[in-house]
C-alpha cells in the first residue's frame, strides 16, 4: 500500500465514521437511498456511472471543442446529480466530494469564459481524476461496512452528547463547508458556519476556556471571521479548504483537551 493510500485510509476511517453519526437525509442535493449502507452490492454500479460520467464529461468538452451552439455547460451538474454514486461518495468521504465539484465548476468555468481547449481538456483530465480517486474511496468504505466497523448512515441527525463527540461533527461540519462552497452555495456554507459555531462549538466552549483560552479565542475568530471571509471574498475551493484544515488541527488540540476534561470529572466522581 502506497503512502498516498495509507494516508487516504486514515483520513476514510475518521470520515467515515464521523458521518455515520451526523449524516442526515438533506445531506445529498437529492434522495440518499438504502444503497449508501450496503456499497458493497452497489460498486459495479457505482463504476458503472463513473464511466458514464466521464463519457457525458467528455461530450460536454467534446461539443465545446466543436463550437456546438447547442452547448449548456449547466449539463455537467446535471449528469452529475443524476447518479447514486453523488450520494455515495458524499456520505462517505466529503473532502473527495468536494474535489468533484471543484473540477465540475473548474470545467465549467472554463467552457463559460471561452477558454482554450487545451485548458479545457486540463479541467477535464482533474476531473476524471476526482472521480475515480471517488471511486477509491467508496470501496475502501465499503471495506468497513462489511467488517462492521462503521454504523449506518442515518436518516435524521443525531445529536452529539460528550465533548469529544462534539469536536468530531464539527470537523465534518467543517469538511461539509468546503463541499458546499465547491458547489458554488456560498450563503450556504456561511450558514452552515455560523449554525456550527452557535449550535456545537459554543457548547464545549466553557470546558476549553479552563483548559486553554487562547485556543478557544483563535476558533472563535476563525468562526466568526476567518472562515466566513474565505468564503465571502470568493478565495477559491483550496482557500477555503486550507482555512478548514487548520481549524481542524486546531479541534484536534480541543479534543484532547476534552477528553481530558471527561477523565478529570470522571476521576472526581
Amino acid at each position: 500500500m502506497t503512502a498516498t493510500l495509507k494516508k487516504m485510509s486514515a483520513l476514510l476511517a475518521v470520515s467515515v465514521m464521523s458521518l455515520s453519526m451526523v449524516t442526515g437525509h438533506a445531506m445529498a442535493n437529492g434522495a440518499i437511498g438504502d444503497h449508501v449502507n450496503n456499497l458493497h452490492a452497489h460498486i459495479g454500479e457505482y463504476t458503472e456511472e463513473v464511466e458514464w460520467l466521464e463519457s457525458k464529461f467528455g461530450g460536454v468538452v467534446d461539443a465545446y471543442a466543436n463550437k456546438d451552439k447547442s452547448l449548456k455547460s449547466d449539463a455537467l451538474m446535471e449528469y452529475w446529480e443524476e447518479v447514486d454514486f453523488h450520494s455515495a461518495i458524499e456520505t462517505q468521504y466529503v473532502p473527495i466530494y468536494a474535489s468533484i465539484w471543484q473540477g465540475i465548476y473548474g470545467v465549467k468555468v472554463a467552457i463559460d469564459d471561452g477558454k482554450p481547449i487545451d485548458v479545457v481538456r486540463h479541467e477535464q483530465e482533474k476531473l476524471n481524476h476526482a472521480l475515480w480517486q471517488a471511486l477509491g474511496a467508496v470501496k475502501l468504505a465499503s471495506q468497513y461496512q462489511k467488517r462492521g466497523l462503521v454504523g449506518e448512515v442515518q436518516t435524521t441527525e443525531v445529536e452529539p452528547t460528550t465533548g469529544p463527540a462534539v469536536i468530531d461533527d464539527i470537523k465534518t461540519r467543517l469538511d461539509r463547508v468546503v463541499a458546499k462552497y465547491a458547489e458554488q452555495l456560498n450563503e450556504v456554507a456561511t450558514t452552515l458556519v455560523h449554525d456550527t459555531y452557535l449550535q456545537r462549538f459554543e457548547g464545549v466552549e466553557g470546558d476549553l476556556i479552563a483548559k486553554d483560552a487562547a485556543l478557544v479565542e483563535s476558533l472563535e475568530k476563525d468562526f466568526n471571521v476567518t472562515l466566513p471571509q474565505a468564503i465571502s471574498q470568493d478565495k477559491g475551493v483550496d482557500g477555503v479548504r486550507s482555512v478548514v484544515e487548520t481549524m481542524q488541527s486546531k479541534l484536534d488540540k480541543a479534543r484532547v483537551l476534552l477528553v481530558e476534561a471527561e477523565k478529570g470529572r470522571k476521576d472526581v466522581f
